[in-house]
C-alpha cells in the first residue's frame, strides 16, 4: 500500500491549481485528507472565499469517509434524500453532496485519502482534482 505523504497531497494540490489557472477558472481552494479524513495539506488561492476551504473539506471528508466520491453522494442525495439529510446530521454537517470531492486510490486499489476542490463549478473542480491526484501516481475514483 502506497501511503498519502505531505509531498503527495502537496504535489496535488500544485497540479490542481496549476490545472485551474491553465484553464482561466475561479480561484480554488484544495483541500487533501488523509484514509482517516484528517487535514494533510490545504491552499486557499488569493481571491478564494473564505467558505472556500470549508466546502472543500466537507467534499473530501464525505467521499473518504463513505467510500464514494461526492459525485456519488450527490447521486444519492437525489434518489435517498431522507438519508442523506440523516448523514449530513449524524456528521454533524462535515459531509456536502456535491461534485468535488474524489476519492485517491493507490495502486493496490486501497482508498488512502480524498481530495476537495471548491472555487469554481462543481465539475471544473473535480477535473482539477483528478489532474492533481494523477500526476502525483495515484487513481482518482468519482
Amino acid at each position: 500500500m502506497s501511503r498519502l505523504t505531505l509531498s503527495k497531497a502537496n504535489q496535488i494540490i500544485q497540479i490542481a491549481i496549476k490545472t485551474a489557472r491553465g484553464l482561466k477558472l475561479a480561484p480554488l481552494t484544495v483541500v487533501v485528507l488523509d484514509e482517516a479524513g484528517h487535514l494533510k495539506a490545504m491552499q486557499r488561492e488569493d481571491g478564494a472565499t473564505m467558505l472556500r476551504q470549508q466546502i472543500a473539506t466537507a467534499k473530501a471528508w464525505g467521499a473518504v469517509n463513505m467510500g464514494i466520491s461526492s459525485r456519488a453522494l450527490a447521486s444519492v442525495a437525489e434518489q435517498r434524500p431522507d438519508f442523506m439529510n440523516a448523514l449530513i446530521s449524524v456528521a454533524e454537517g462535515k459531509v456536502m453532496p456535491v461534485i468535488g470531492g474524489v476519492l485517491i486510490r493507490d495502486v493496490d486499489n486501497v482508498i488512502i485519502g480524498a481530495v476537495g476542490v471548491s472555487g469554481d463549478v462543481s465539475d471544473q473542480d473535480e477535473l482539477c482534482a483528478i489532474a492533481g491526484i494523477e500526476v502525483a501516481g495515484f487513481r482518482a475514483e468519482v
